[in-house]
């Protein structure tokens, strides 16, 4: 199982959405559709899927959050025709942050925000084997504009497993900001590359719980390691979401969760959401008798 999962948060269309992503990339499917219900949005669809061989899960919990430009998808792509194959597409609908064109770090490049509001940068790479497929990118604007590096450094230290790749900072005269120091860094965690940047004129969009990243835990003590590296927001702290100092939010989840719901009669799956609800950080046990019906 993939150890970190990217996390949408949409309105009402993350079903809808996740099945015309799938029909774009290769290696896609549609894993599994559900329901939560009697959620604080009442009932919730959500969805779970692969793009490219990398498990995505959504949510459909109403107009809370609003996805935008702090954190994209970076598509490498082997191809100048590949590039333009997912732009025609993805571009219905959709806003340009960069237009279609030649830039120096790539010869064929597009930012896009689609008609639901996922970010996607597209680029043309000269060597596709050096580069995951699909990738998440952080860009660290407004207040942590400049602290990318730092975060990237912090992250080696608290995922087991993780390690840098490729860095480049901002040379003299390349930013209209005062503040950032890293333009593109790699960062690899279990299962999952990031690419972190500073964003060069400081930018205005913060991350949001739009966009989070679930952490598949095993074991109790391992929830409880990354809720206490990670949470660093208590307003925030909710049914296992917590957000870090930069302000990313991270789901800190028992990887039985999917399973255990998806097993379960009805009645289980209602008794085991009104238990997760209550919660702030989860307890794989009490998760576990809430199926049973076991009350403390």
């Amino acid at each position: 199982m993939q150890k970190i999962v990217p996390h949408l948060w949409f309105d009402k269309d993350a079903v809808t959405a996740a099945k015309w992503y799938v029909s774009l990339f290769e290696n896609s499917e549609i894993i599994h559709i559900g329901e939560l219900q009697d959620t604080p949005s009442g009932n919730v669809e959500t969805v779970d899927f692969k793009l490219a061989d990398v498990t995505f899960s959504a949510i459909s919990a109403g107009p809370y959050f609003s996805l935008n430009s702090s954190i994209s998808l970076m598509v490498a792509c082997e191809t100048a025709e590949e590039v333009d194959r997912l732009y025609s597409h993805l571009s219905e609908g959709a806003s340009e942050l960069m237009p279609l064109g030649e830039y120096p770090f790539s010869k064929h490049y597009v930012w896009l925000a689609d008609k639901y509001g996922v970010n996607w940068q597209l680029f043309l790479v000269e060597d596709i084997t050096e580069h995951q497929r699909l990738r998440p990118c952080l860009l660290f604007a407004s207040e942590v504009c400049g602290k990318a590096e730092t975060a990237l450094n912090e992250y080696l230290t608290i995922f087991p497993g993780s390690s840098a790749g490729y860095i480049n900072r901002y040379g003299t005269g390349e930013m209209e900001d005062p503040r950032p120091v890293m333009n593109y860094g790699e960062l690899n965690l279990p299962g999952l590359q990031f690419i972190l940047m500073d964003h060069g004129s400081g930018g205005v969009e913060n991350f949001n719980e739009a966009f989070s990243f679930m952490i598949n835990c095993d074991t109790q003590e391992e929830i409880d390691y990354y809720w206490e590296k990670l949470s660093q927001v208590p307003e925030a702290e909710a049914c296992g979401w917590v957000k870090d100092k930069y302000g990313v939010s991270w789901q800190i989840v028992p990887t039985i969760m999917n399973e255990i719901l998806r097993n379960s009669t009805k009645e289980e799956a209602d008794r085991i959401t009104k238990a997760f609800l209550e919660m702030k950080k989860l307890n794989i046990n009490k998760i576990e008798q809430a199926k049973l019906g076991i009350k403390e």
